[in-house]
């Protein structure tokens, strides 16, 4: 099924301070879009308005054509779903436990997780490499495997749209690729993703669009190549970056990287 999200000249923030304002876009299922911005611009308040545990404070957000206040919490947990950048939970339950709430979404309100439930897991844990983990305590694993496991509960609910607050964070380099490696499959199988990061090249590595956010509000949308420019990264940034084109002689293909002069 087909699905879109649309961001129509929100703003959003706190009851006493809006932290951005007639901000736009929208994304399908089979998009990437990458959000960069330094830190405190209001990517992770953007999401929290998203899935509506912040008041939208203006504009208009639409799921599937329709405001996201006319969808059911059901079954708005189905179409979206949410990786936070950390969780802890209170009781130590095992890996397969936490992926496994997932399914939550897709059970009667006294139904327990059946066969097929655990089998999805199962399937969800197994393609992110960390079969290892099943078993594990969540809370006596590191932080990179936490982020990990986060990813597989999301996509064991299956959803259209996968919204990711800094799904590479406290991953090593390995795993920062083969997440990314993994968001660009989940794109390839009618998934539309919204991932935030604060490395420029994740936009060049996997994203097809990019929002940039600077301090002020100002904002910029559009492909990897229109966005992620030098310019744009030292006004935001405040540092000063080059960006070059690395050839893969594997796959005869070329990507693009950012390079920061350290030099004054």
């Amino acid at each position: 099924m087909e699905l879109k999200l649309e961001i129509n000249n929100v703003n959003c923030g706190y009851p006493k301070k809006t932290i951005l304002e007639n901000i736009s876009f929208e994304i399908g299922t089979g998009d990437i879009l990458c959000i960069l911005g330094p830190n405190g611009v209001g990517k992770t308040t953007l999401f929290k308005t998203i899935l509506g545990f912040l008041k939208l404070q203006g504009g208009s957000i639409l799921l599937d054509g329709q405001d996201i206040n006319t969808w059911s919490r059901k079954d708005f947990a189905k179409a979206i779903g949410y990786v936070p950048q950390a969780h802890t939970p209170p009781f130590p339950y095992k890996v397969r436990e936490v992926v496994v709430m997932g399914r939550t979404a897709h059970l009667g309100i006294f139904a327990s997780p059946s066969l097929q439930d655990y089998a999805i897991a199962e399937k969800v844990i197994d393609s992110l490499g960390i079969s290892y983990l099943t078993d594990s305590v969540y809370t006596e694993i590191s932080g990179g495997e936490r982020q990990l496991v986060l990813i597989a509960r999301a996509l064991a609910q299956e959803p259209k749209i996968l919204i990711m607050d800094e799904p590479t964070s406290n991953l090593d380099y390995g795993n920062q690729v083969r997440v990314l490696k993994h968001i660009k499959e989940l794109s390839k199988r009618n998934i539309g993703i919204i991932m935030t990061s604060h490395f420029p090249d994740h936009a060049f590595m996997a994203s097809t669009k990019v929002l940039a956010i600077n301090r002020g509000g100002e904002y910029r949308i559009g492909t990897p190549k229109e966005v992620v420019t030098s310019q744009l990264l030292q006004r935001i940034y405040n540092i000063r970056v080059q960006i070059d084109t690395v050839v893969d002689r594997v796959h005869n293909d070329h990507l693009k990287v950012c390079v920061p002069i350290l030099k004054d």
